[in-house]
Protein backbone atom coordinates (compact mmCIF):
# COMPACT_ATOMS: atom_id res chain seq x y z
CA UNK A 1 0.00 0.00 0.00
CA UNK A 2 1.31 3.45 -0.92
CA UNK A 3 1.85 5.38 2.31
CA UNK A 4 1.84 8.80 0.65
CA UNK A 5 -1.92 8.55 0.04
CA UNK A 6 -2.80 7.74 3.64
CA UNK A 7 -5.51 10.12 4.84
CA UNK A 8 -6.70 10.86 1.32
CA UNK A 9 -10.25 10.10 0.22
CA UNK A 10 -11.49 8.79 -3.13
CA UNK A 11 -15.12 8.49 -4.26
CA UNK A 12 -15.99 5.98 -6.98
CA UNK A 13 -19.52 5.97 -8.37
CA UNK A 14 -20.94 2.65 -9.48
CA UNK A 15 -18.39 0.73 -7.45
CA UNK A 16 -20.36 -2.43 -6.78
CA UNK A 17 -19.02 -4.44 -9.73
CA UNK A 18 -17.06 -4.47 -12.97
CA UNK A 19 -14.74 -1.60 -13.77
CA UNK A 20 -15.98 0.36 -10.76
CA UNK A 21 -15.03 -2.44 -8.39
CA UNK A 22 -11.61 -2.79 -9.99
CA UNK A 23 -11.03 0.96 -9.62
CA UNK A 24 -12.04 0.81 -5.95
CA UNK A 25 -9.53 -1.96 -5.33
CA UNK A 26 -6.78 -0.18 -7.25
CA UNK A 27 -7.19 3.09 -5.36
CA UNK A 28 -7.46 1.29 -2.03
CA UNK A 29 -4.18 -0.48 -2.80
CA UNK A 30 -2.68 2.93 -3.48
CA UNK A 31 -3.61 3.98 0.04
CA UNK A 32 -6.83 5.95 -0.48
CA UNK A 33 -9.78 5.66 1.87
CA UNK A 34 -12.25 4.40 -0.72
CA UNK A 35 -15.92 5.39 -0.81
CA UNK A 36 -17.87 2.79 -2.81
CA UNK A 37 -20.99 4.42 -4.21
CA UNK A 38 -23.89 2.30 -5.45
CA UNK A 39 -27.57 2.74 -6.23
CA UNK A 40 -29.25 -0.67 -5.81
CA UNK A 41 -26.66 -3.45 -5.62
CA UNK A 42 -26.04 -3.54 -1.88
CA UNK A 43 -24.57 -7.05 -1.97
CA UNK A 44 -22.15 -6.09 -4.70
CA UNK A 45 -21.05 -2.97 -2.85
CA UNK A 46 -20.53 -4.94 0.35
CA UNK A 47 -18.44 -7.48 -1.58
CA UNK A 48 -16.30 -4.67 -2.99
CA UNK A 49 -15.74 -3.27 0.50
CA UNK A 50 -14.89 -6.72 1.86
CA UNK A 51 -12.30 -7.15 -0.89
CA UNK A 52 -10.81 -3.76 -0.02
CA UNK A 53 -10.52 -4.70 3.64
CA UNK A 54 -9.11 -8.14 2.81
CA UNK A 55 -6.14 -6.40 1.18
CA UNK A 56 -5.61 -4.08 4.14
CA UNK A 57 -7.42 -1.05 2.76
CA UNK A 58 -10.04 1.18 4.32
CA UNK A 59 -13.34 2.43 3.00
CA UNK A 60 -17.11 2.48 3.24
CA UNK A 61 -20.16 1.95 1.07
CA UNK A 62 -22.49 4.86 0.35
CA UNK A 63 -25.86 4.51 -1.35
CA UNK A 64 -27.22 7.32 -3.50
CA UNK A 65 -28.42 7.88 -7.06
CA UNK A 66 -26.03 10.08 -9.04
CA UNK A 67 -29.04 11.40 -11.01
CA UNK A 68 -30.44 12.97 -7.82
CA UNK A 69 -28.85 16.39 -7.31
CA UNK A 70 -30.00 16.74 -3.69
CA UNK A 71 -28.78 13.27 -2.76
CA UNK A 72 -25.37 13.79 -4.34
CA UNK A 73 -24.85 17.19 -2.71
CA UNK A 74 -25.84 15.78 0.68
CA UNK A 75 -23.48 12.82 0.28
CA UNK A 76 -20.54 14.98 -0.76
CA UNK A 77 -21.10 17.42 2.10
CA UNK A 78 -21.27 14.52 4.54
CA UNK A 79 -18.11 12.88 3.23
CA UNK A 80 -16.16 16.14 3.16
CA UNK A 81 -17.22 16.94 6.73
CA UNK A 82 -16.38 13.50 8.10
CA UNK A 83 -13.11 12.98 6.23
CA UNK A 84 -11.96 16.56 5.89
CA UNK A 85 -11.11 16.27 2.20
CA UNK A 86 -11.99 14.72 -1.14
CA UNK A 87 -8.89 14.03 -3.20
CA UNK A 88 -10.18 11.84 -6.03
CA UNK A 89 -13.49 11.41 -7.82
CA UNK A 90 -14.05 8.66 -10.38
CA UNK A 91 -17.28 9.08 -12.35
CA UNK A 92 -17.93 5.48 -13.30
CA UNK A 93 -21.72 5.07 -12.91
CA UNK A 94 -23.39 4.29 -16.20
CA UNK A 95 -26.05 2.11 -17.78
CA UNK A 96 -26.90 0.76 -21.21
CA UNK A 97 -30.27 0.50 -22.93
CA UNK A 98 -29.28 -0.54 -26.43
CA UNK A 99 -31.52 -0.53 -29.46
CA UNK A 100 -31.80 0.88 -32.95
CA UNK A 101 -32.36 4.62 -32.80
CA UNK A 102 -35.56 4.67 -34.85
CA UNK A 103 -37.12 2.15 -32.46
CA UNK A 104 -35.73 3.63 -29.22
CA UNK A 105 -38.35 4.71 -26.66
CA UNK A 106 -37.72 8.11 -25.07
CA UNK A 107 -37.17 6.66 -21.62
CA UNK A 108 -34.24 4.56 -22.91
CA UNK A 109 -32.63 7.66 -24.39
CA UNK A 110 -33.16 9.78 -21.28
CA UNK A 111 -32.14 7.24 -18.66
CA UNK A 112 -28.76 6.65 -20.27
CA UNK A 113 -28.12 10.38 -20.79
CA UNK A 114 -29.16 11.21 -17.22
CA UNK A 115 -26.99 8.58 -15.54
CA UNK A 116 -23.85 9.59 -17.42
CA UNK A 117 -24.20 13.34 -18.00
CA UNK A 118 -26.49 14.47 -15.22
CA UNK A 119 -24.52 12.19 -12.92
CA UNK A 120 -21.29 13.84 -14.06
CA UNK A 121 -22.69 17.29 -13.30
CA UNK A 122 -24.22 16.33 -9.97
CA UNK A 123 -21.00 14.76 -8.71
CA UNK A 124 -18.29 16.85 -10.30
CA UNK A 125 -19.52 20.37 -9.57
CA UNK A 126 -19.72 20.06 -5.76
CA UNK A 127 -16.55 17.97 -5.59
CA UNK A 128 -14.64 20.65 -7.48
CA UNK A 129 -15.85 23.20 -4.91
CA UNK A 130 -14.18 21.10 -2.21
CA UNK A 131 -11.00 20.52 -4.22
CA UNK A 132 -10.56 24.21 -5.02
CA UNK A 133 -10.15 24.99 -1.33
CA UNK A 134 -7.08 22.74 -1.20
CA UNK A 135 -6.01 23.62 -4.75
CA UNK A 136 -5.51 19.95 -5.52
CA UNK A 137 -7.46 16.96 -6.74
CA UNK A 138 -7.92 14.49 -9.56
CA UNK A 139 -11.13 13.59 -11.37
CA UNK A 140 -11.36 10.72 -13.82
CA UNK A 141 -14.50 9.85 -15.76
CA UNK A 142 -15.09 6.49 -17.42
CA UNK A 143 -16.23 6.87 -21.03
CA UNK A 144 -16.25 4.23 -23.77
CA UNK A 145 -14.84 3.34 -27.15
CA UNK A 146 -18.41 3.95 -28.34
CA UNK A 147 -17.81 7.67 -27.80
CA UNK A 148 -15.04 7.63 -30.39
CA UNK A 149 -16.29 5.23 -33.05
CA UNK A 150 -19.61 4.20 -34.56
CA UNK A 151 -21.43 1.39 -32.79
CA UNK A 152 -24.85 0.32 -34.07
CA UNK A 153 -27.59 0.25 -31.47
CA UNK A 154 -25.86 2.58 -29.03
CA UNK A 155 -26.86 6.08 -30.11
CA UNK A 156 -27.91 6.97 -26.55
CA UNK A 157 -24.81 5.48 -24.94
CA UNK A 158 -22.49 6.97 -27.55
CA UNK A 159 -24.06 10.40 -27.16
CA UNK A 160 -23.78 10.26 -23.37
CA UNK A 161 -20.16 9.16 -23.38
CA UNK A 162 -19.13 11.60 -26.13
CA UNK A 163 -20.74 14.36 -24.08
CA UNK A 164 -18.76 13.17 -21.08
CA UNK A 165 -15.54 13.49 -23.08
CA UNK A 166 -16.33 17.03 -24.22
CA UNK A 167 -17.55 18.22 -20.84
CA UNK A 168 -14.48 16.83 -19.10
CA UNK A 169 -12.11 18.59 -21.51
CA UNK A 170 -13.92 21.90 -21.06
CA UNK A 171 -13.99 21.72 -17.28
CA UNK A 172 -10.36 20.56 -17.23
CA UNK A 173 -9.39 23.81 -18.95
CA UNK A 174 -11.35 25.81 -16.36
CA UNK A 175 -9.77 24.24 -13.28
CA UNK A 176 -6.22 23.42 -14.41
CA UNK A 177 -4.79 26.58 -12.82
CA UNK A 178 -6.56 25.71 -9.59
CA UNK A 179 -4.54 22.53 -9.13
CA UNK A 180 -7.27 20.13 -10.29
CA UNK A 181 -6.69 17.61 -13.06
CA UNK A 182 -9.52 16.04 -15.07
CA UNK A 183 -9.14 13.19 -17.51
CA UNK A 184 -11.23 10.51 -19.20
CA UNK A 185 -10.56 6.82 -19.73
CA UNK A 186 -12.38 5.24 -22.67
CA UNK A 187 -12.39 1.44 -22.38
CA UNK A 188 -13.09 -0.89 -25.27
CA UNK A 189 -14.51 -4.38 -24.79
CA UNK A 190 -13.90 -5.23 -21.13
CA UNK A 191 -14.93 -8.45 -19.40
CA UNK A 192 -17.85 -7.23 -17.27
CA UNK A 193 -21.56 -8.04 -16.91
CA UNK A 194 -22.31 -5.21 -19.35
CA UNK A 195 -21.03 -7.27 -22.30
CA UNK A 196 -22.62 -10.54 -21.23
CA UNK A 197 -24.87 -10.61 -24.31
CA UNK A 198 -22.27 -9.26 -26.75
CA UNK A 199 -20.94 -11.47 -29.61
CA UNK A 200 -17.52 -11.73 -28.01
CA UNK A 201 -15.88 -14.01 -30.56
CA UNK A 202 -16.82 -11.68 -33.40
CA UNK A 203 -15.72 -8.58 -31.51
CA UNK A 204 -12.39 -10.14 -30.55
CA UNK A 205 -11.66 -10.57 -34.25
CA UNK A 206 -11.85 -6.76 -34.58
CA UNK A 207 -9.36 -6.10 -31.78
CA UNK A 208 -5.69 -6.04 -32.78
CA UNK A 209 -4.73 -7.71 -29.49
CA UNK A 210 -7.39 -10.38 -30.23
CA UNK A 211 -8.65 -10.54 -26.67
CA UNK A 212 -11.11 -8.92 -24.29
CA UNK A 213 -9.69 -6.51 -21.72
CA UNK A 214 -9.79 -7.02 -17.97
CA UNK A 215 -11.31 -4.50 -15.53
CA UNK A 216 -7.96 -4.31 -13.72
CA UNK A 217 -6.31 -3.07 -16.91
CA UNK A 218 -8.66 -0.09 -16.97
CA UNK A 219 -8.26 0.46 -13.24
CA UNK A 220 -4.46 0.67 -13.55
CA UNK A 221 -4.81 3.57 -15.98
CA UNK A 222 -7.27 5.30 -13.65
CA UNK A 223 -4.88 4.83 -10.75
CA UNK A 224 -2.06 6.35 -12.78
CA UNK A 225 -4.16 9.38 -13.73
CA UNK A 226 -5.05 9.95 -10.08
CA UNK A 227 -1.40 9.81 -9.04
CA UNK A 228 1.35 12.40 -9.01
CA UNK A 229 2.99 10.44 -11.83
CA UNK A 230 0.32 12.08 -14.02
CA UNK A 231 0.89 15.57 -12.59
CA UNK A 232 1.16 17.19 -16.05
CA UNK A 233 -1.74 15.34 -17.67
CA UNK A 234 -5.18 16.94 -17.85
CA UNK A 235 -8.00 17.27 -20.35
CA UNK A 236 -7.15 13.98 -22.06
CA UNK A 237 -9.27 11.07 -23.29
CA UNK A 238 -7.16 7.92 -23.00
CA UNK A 239 -8.29 4.77 -24.80
CA UNK A 240 -7.82 1.35 -23.21
CA UNK A 241 -9.07 -0.89 -25.98
CA UNK A 242 -6.43 -3.32 -27.22
CA UNK A 243 -5.60 -1.20 -30.24
CA UNK A 244 -9.06 -0.61 -31.72
CA UNK A 245 -9.42 2.44 -33.97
Amino acid sequence: MTETNQGKTAIITGGSKGIGRAVCLELAQRGYYTVVNYQRDTNGAEQTLAMIKDTGGGGEIYQFDVRDVEATEKAIEDLAERHGRIDVLVNNAGIIADGLFMMMPPENWQSVIDTTLKGFYNMTRPVIEKMVRRRSGAIVSISSASSLMANRGQANYSAAKAGLNAASRSVAAEVARLGIRMNVVAPGLIDTEMIREAPKDHIKSLIPMARIGRPEEVAKVVGFLCSEDASYITGQVISVNGGMF
